[in-house]
């Protein structure tokens, strides 16, 4: 037989663990939905390894600085890797971490949709 304190802490466990859920969500939306974000991991999606510049040249209309921004936000959330070469001019590298591969999926599926509702405009 249930009492009424244990249903109480059956309650308070599925909420905590609703709640728990809803804020990995949000943590991880938080950094995809900053501008250029999905953007930047479908171009190093596609490639081993890419530059700096070469990724600059591949998003049309985004800035060093923001670039330079959302690169350092995805690295510091696991989702790639920076390799810096020590040599003049400086060489980095950017490229997917396996966290991020499991996104490919996504990432392509995101796109087809796209392009499937683009097309009935």
């Amino acid at each position: 037989m249930i009492n009424l304190s244990d249903t109480i802490t059956l309650t308070s466990e599925s909420e905590n663990k609703s709640l728990g859920e809803k804020c990995e969500i949000l943590n991880i939306w938080d950094i995809l939905s900053r501008r250029w974000s999905l953007i930047i991991l479908k171009n190093l999606s596609t490639k081993k390894v890419i530059r700096f510049n070469e990724l600059k040249r591949s998003i049309k209309d985004i800035s060093n600085t923001v670039l330079s921004a959302r690169l350092s936000e995805l690295e510091h959330e696991g989702l790639i890797t920076k390799k810096i070469y020590p040599e003049i001019p400086p060489k980095v590298e950017y490229k997917l971490t396996s966290k991020a591969k499991d996104l490919e999926p996504i990432l392509q599926s995101l796109s087809s949709w796209c392009k499937k509702w683009e097309m009935q405009k």
